[in-house]
């Protein structure tokens, strides 16, 4: 099986060891996308909504790099810094995936990095 890697200006670059994403197969295995300014490397917003929405930006931009959407995303793993946040998290998510929700867990932890208030990752499927 051959492994394509994504590299995308529309997305932070990997501050680690990682990659932004691989195409395996028929499926994108995307790295989690934190709340970062894909041009400054800052992070936006100080409450949930404000950074849930530029990791959704954020998705939005490695999705668009293996010519798909959200619509084919069939998985998420979603990391929250206080589940106090869990309700405006939600509003902010849904509003990226309109109707087609993908399966989720979505788990308190005790730090992010860059103490960010969220962090999501995702698989999707790219076959036809």
């Amino acid at each position: 099986m051959t492994i394509k890697t994504i590299v995308t200006d529309k997305a932070p670059g990997a501050i680690g060891p990682y990659v932004q994403g691989n195409i395996a197969g028929d499926f994108l295995f995307a790295s989690g996308q934190i709340p970062l300014d894909p041009a400054t490397g800052e992070i936006v917003g100080k409450t949930i909504t404000e950074q849930t929405d530029q990791v959704m930006k954020n998705i939005s931009g490695l999705l668009a790099a293996a010519e798909t959407d959200f619509a084919h995303v069939i998985k998420t793993t979603c990391f929250l810094s206080d589940m106090e946040n869990f309700v405006p998290f939600n509003t902010a998510y849904a509003k990226a995936f309109g109707t087609s929700f993908p399966a989720r867990s979505a788990v308190e932890v005790a730090r992010l990095p860059k103490d960010v208030l969220v962090e999501v990752e995702i698989v999707a499927y790219l076959g036809k």
